[in-house]
């Protein structure tokens, strides 16, 4: 399939990413993008009422607005961007969805649940890597490609899409195992900006040491299930001494704009921490989930 050729396209949550995303698709890509916003939420009002995606240069990507993914629409692609712990109340609509395609794109611990709700043969992942927000009348705010960065995804042909409508992405092979490698830094990264602005102006020692013992305690479970610490950045963290894990969340944590985007994600962090424990029981050797547990923010 061209990456030029005109798409029908789904966007399952219209937050930051996902605004971005159908932004995009629909302006630059010039596909028949749909957007699906919560029922009775605030963004779908909002969406209704601007007949689209406005962002702050006052440009508008016309997209269909609706509160419910159309079942029976042969969509190509259906791009899920809500949160792992969100998901769940979805997953039966989507698997009976005639959507040719479903990409989920958020971290998780458990890729296979996802993979199995929805058909293997039409599962797809990736990772966002966009900087977005809403200005304080709603308009989307985004900065993409910034600093190289690149969305990831396991197929190439929605590689091609995304970069054909100015959204920069790379293939990654093992996409499935590189999200639940990714948990462990989501928490961290999470917690220790939660822990931050508690303080107000960066976390403790003592809080950046818990959770950099968390962190390699998390790629022991994932090591405990069978899996390799993927990719080679991961393993050189995991192989480095707490201290100067430790070290670097501290130091980041004292990054107010980091710090302060990052603690919204407390919600994110707490469940991902919870479905780390849920899968505790099978690793072998066993794990020290009270090590685990103590990177969820209090």
């Amino acid at each position: 399939m061209p990456a030029s050729a005109a798409l029908r396209i789904a966007v399952l949550g219209v937050g930051k990413i996902g605004s971005a995303f159908a932004f995009q698709l629909a302006r630059t890509g010039n596909h028949d993008v749909t957007v699906v916003a919560r029922p009775g939420s605030p963004r779908l009002q909002q969406l209704r009422r601007d007949d689209g995606i406005v962002n702050v240069a006052a440009e508008r990507a016309k997209v269909r607005v609706t509160d419910t993914l159309d079942e029976q629409a042969p969509y190509d692609l259906v791009i899920v961007t809500v949160l792992d712990y969100q998901v769940d109340g979805l997953l039966p609509a989507l698997r009976r969805s005639a959507a040719k395609c479903i990409q989920f794109m958020f971290v998780t611990f458990d890729p296979e649940r996802l993979r199995n709700a929805v058909g293997a043969e039409r599962c797809a992942f990736g990772m966002p890597f966009v900087q977005a927000n809403f200005d304080s009348d709603g308009r989307l705010r985004a900065t993409i490609g910034a600093g190289g960065q690149k969305t990831i995804m396991s197929q190439q042909r929605w590689v091609d899409v995304f970069n054909a409508a100015g959204l920069p992405a790379a293939l990654e092979p093992d996409m499935q195992l590189w999200l639940r490698c990714h948990v462990p830094f989501c928490v961290a990264f999470e917690s220790i900006s939660v822990a931050g602005e508690r303080r107000g102006g960066g976390a403790s020692w003592g809080d950046a040491m818990t959770i950099a013992r968390g962190v390699r305690e998390s790629f022991a479970l994932i090591k405990g299930l069978g899996f390799d610490v993927y990719p080679r950045a991961k393993r050189l963290i995991n192989g480095a001494p707490s201290p100067l894990v430790a070290a670097m969340l501290w130091s980041l944590s004292r990054n107010r704009p980091f710090r302060q985007l990052l603690a919204s994600g407390k919600d994110e962090c707490r469940a991902l921490v919870d479905a780390m424990l849920a899968a505790a029981p099978r690793a072998k050797p066993s794990v020290r989930t009270q090590t685990i547990q103590a990177m969820k923010p209090g």
